[in-house]
């Protein structure tokens, strides 16, 4: 009988909701498996860019209308929705008080953490175009703009989560 062993202990992260509980659980688990001594990448594509932009807050990035339009939409990291019961907007806040009560980091407090434990932050280069974003729209700890083969290139010895 042949049996492979899974030795896989990198995690790579693909990032594609702009959903606040959904991005705090990614960054959990990327600063969890980095405290570790694990690998982690964290692949942002699509909604997920969101977290990414410098811009907190609501802004018309872009080079056409329809990405200006879009990326206002998205609204920045001061404006991402949670998955479920969103409440026009005040979960996210209300579940940011309960996080605080409870000495739970906070979303900003996990992407510095991130990036202290030195985790790998590669932007989708198709989502981007697509969008209209540029490099510049986006925080610095972002290594690299990257096509999905490049993204799996770097994630072949990882196992790869989607969130």
């Amino acid at each position: 009988m042949n049996q492979q062993v899974n030795d896989k202990q990198d995690i790579s992260i693909v990032c594609f909701s702009g959903e606040f509980d959904k991005l705090l659980a990614a960054y959990t688990i990327a600063t969890g498996a980095a405290a570790t001594n694990r690998k982690v990448t964290m692949f942002f594509t699509f909604w997920g860019l969101n977290a990414l932009k410098k811009e907190r807050g609501r802004k018309a990035i872009g080079k056409d209308f329809l990405s200006r339009v879009f990326n206002w939409l998205m609204g920045g990291r001061s404006n991402l929705p949670l998955s479920r019961l969103n409440f026009a907007g005040a979960s996210p806040k209300l579940m940011s008080g309960m996080m605080r009560k409870n000495n739970v980091a906070q979303l900003d407090e996990l992407m510095e953490a991130a990036s202290a434990l030195g985790i790998r932050f590669f932007a989708c280069e198709m989502s981007m175009h697509i969008l209209g974003i540029s490099k510049d729209d986006l925080i610095d700890d972002v290594q690299s703009v990257v096509g999905v083969a490049t993204f799996l290139n770097e994630s072949e010895k990882a196992h790869i989560i989607f969130i």
